[in-house]
């Protein structure tokens, strides 16, 4: 990063009053979660099943399982990064309204944001939940099912398809935190993209939908996205890097944190 770049960016934190941040993969990458679009990424070999193949045969929704589990035992005791504990932080700091993200790891809460501070627009694959009746239901009983009964399972308390609380590929995105989200965007006066590649729709119009309403927008990605000319600032460097920087200078460390920060704190 320039030392333009940072000032800028440092300016802008400074400035704001009600910052939201919009994630992505890019900022899990350094806790071990693989994204989702680069060319070796593990999503390739174990790509998710569509929603209406999953509903469609008992045999997918064996595979579609089958898929998850291996991809969770990929990033395994993955701890909430640099980023993430410099995000808490804002929060913390009640710098940061809202961290709105497109990632399923749960890592955002795992660095202490609290729940209601947390908008996950394509769901949580940390817990399955039931399609009917909403039933939530752990993981490991889930694996015991499909690995030691070689079968999909279904809900203990009516009977209906169970599935990893992700919003799958033709899957209806989740009315209730696409709301949230719009009104923490249109809410907001700076609007931070971190790793995010700004592809996916209809998550990417929130970034749309900040700028058109008077909020600063960064981006801060290792790689181009189609929204760069539209941003007040691009800045392309290490995620971790650059939020561990600035924020150690931006944000004060007497800040009472949530519980679970302190175990990701800022690099001294």
């Amino acid at each position: 990063m320039s030392a333009q770049d940072r000032a800028r960016l440092e300016a802008l934190i400074d400035a704001a009053d009600q910052m939201v941040a919009f994630t992505g993969a890019g900022i899990s990458t350094e806790c071990g979660v693989p994204d989702f679009r680069s060319a070796d990424s593990a999503w390739k070999r174990h790509a998710p099943i569509p929603f209406p193949d999953f509903l469609a045969s008992e045999e997918m929704r064996v595979e579609a399982w089958r898929r998850k589990f291996a991809m969770d035992d990929l990033y395994a005791g993955a701890q909430p990064g640099r980023g993430h504990a410099a995000l808490a932080r804002l929060v913390a700091a009640q710098k940061m309204t809202h961290v709105i993200t497109q990632n399923i790891d749960g890592l955002h809460q795992a660095s202490g944001i609290a729940p209601e501070c947390i908008i996950e627009l394509h769901g949580n694959g940390t817990y399955a939940h039931c399609l009917d009746c909403g039933q939530r239901h752990e993981l490991f009983a889930m694996r015991a099912v499909v690995e030691g009964e070689r079968r999909a399972p279904s809900c203990a308390a009516c009977g209906g398809i169970v599935k990893s609380a992700t919003i799958s590929f033709g899957q209806s995105m989740p009315q209730v935190e696409m709301q949230r989200a719009r009104r923490a965007t249109l809410a907001c006066d700076l609007f931070l993209v971190i790793g995010s590649s700004l592809v996916v729709h209809p998550a990417a119009a929130f970034p749309v939908m900040a700028k058109e309403n008077g909020a600063v927008l960064v981006i801060l990605n290792k790689d181009p996205t189609p929204l760069d000319g539209l941003a007040d600032l691009v800045v392309r460097a290490d995620i971790g890097d650059v939020l561990d920087l600035i924020l150690r200078k931006r944000v004060d460390d007497g800040v009472s944190l949530p519980q679970g920060v302190e175990k990701t704190p800022l690099s001294p």
